[in-house]
């Protein structure tokens, strides 16, 4: 989730009309027992809030955890629990079908108003014909006698570790890679050259240099002047308001505490699903989640 608002964040406040910097999506690849986790609904609530479009993730729906089959003990509706996020849902892909798997991940992105979950189902150790599908295939080896059965099963003749040509061929990204990193240099050129201080800027925060004019001695110096005892949240309130507006990239935020930890400091701008650009992040009360992003 984290990735996904930094994406949008950083696209609201660079992008400009006919000028796309920013612009890519964000993946996650999870399990039966990532979303039983608790912090998976604290980071998918956000995350439907915030209606983040470009986070896509792809659930590995097998029903096998080390125990056996969930069932006994996760009876959730996930797809319903996430279009109750606000999620674009895509149910019932056959994890083993790649078209399949295609076709949904390019419906997920037609939908850029909020975040999307493709529900893959699979049969954990598919191939391997007395394990597949039980939790025996989920961290122990399958041994050299079924091993020598998935083979046959998916009918593969090679050696162990060979990558057939064709295969290696199809996951080689270098020249397309290569490419696409060409086509963004041009772009970004042509950006530099009609906003020439975003530019700048947009280069130190990728390079993560910090501002030349950050004010830290001088507010050591004033802070020993002054002498006095105080807060150590009215502390960071004043730390805040003075290094905020020399470091834009500064994006902080509460689980629904800023009055009380005084963290939406004077500049402090809220993002909101209309508005991305702020710098501030109200997590409500979403602690783990806060945490984790």
């Amino acid at each position: 989730m984290g990735f996904a608002i930094a994406e949008k964040t950083l696209a609201a406040q660079f992008n400009r009309p006919g000028h796309t910097i920013v612009d890519h999506h964000t993946w996650c690849f999870l399990g039966d027992g990532c979303l039983m986790e608790g912090i998976s609904h604290e980071a998918a609530s956000l995350a439907g809030t915030q209606q983040l479009g470009k986070l896509i993730a792809l659930y590995d729906d097998n029903g096998i955890s080390i125990d056996g089959e969930v069932e006994g003990w996760f009876t959730d509706d996930t797809a319903k629990r996430f279009e109750a996020y606000g999620w674009h849902v895509v149910p019932n892909v056959d994890g083993h079908k790649p078209e399949e798997v295609k076709a949904a991940i390019e419906l997920a992105k037609s939908h850029d108003d909020k975040p999307s979950l493709i529900i893959c189902k699979t049969i954990i150790g598919f191939g391997a014909p007395n394990k597949q599908g039980k939790e025996d295939a989920h961290g122990a080896p399958l041994g050299d006698d079924e091993v020598a059965l998935a083979r046959t099963q998916l009918d593969w003749p090679h050696a162990p570790f060979h990558i057939p040509e064709p295969i290696y061929s199809a996951w080689d990204a270098r020249s397309e890679g290569k490419a696409r990193q060409q086509e963004w240099e041009a772009r970004f050129a042509r950006y530099a050259e009609a906003f020439p201080t975003e530019a700048r800027e947009f280069k130190r925060r990728m390079k993560r240099q910090l501002p030349a004019e950050l004010p830290t001695e001088a507010l050591i110096e004033q802070a020993q002047e002054r002498g006095e005892t105080i807060a150590s949240r009215k502390a960071s309130f004043e730390v805040l308001n003075a290094i905020g507006p020399k470091m834009p990239e500064l994006l902080g935020g509460s689980a629904d505490l800023a009055p009380s930890n005084l963290t939406f400091w004077k500049g402090a701008q809220a993002i909101t699903p209309e508005d991305a650009s702020g710098n501030y992040l109200h997590y409500g009360v979403r602690e783990f989640g806060m945490g984790r992003s």
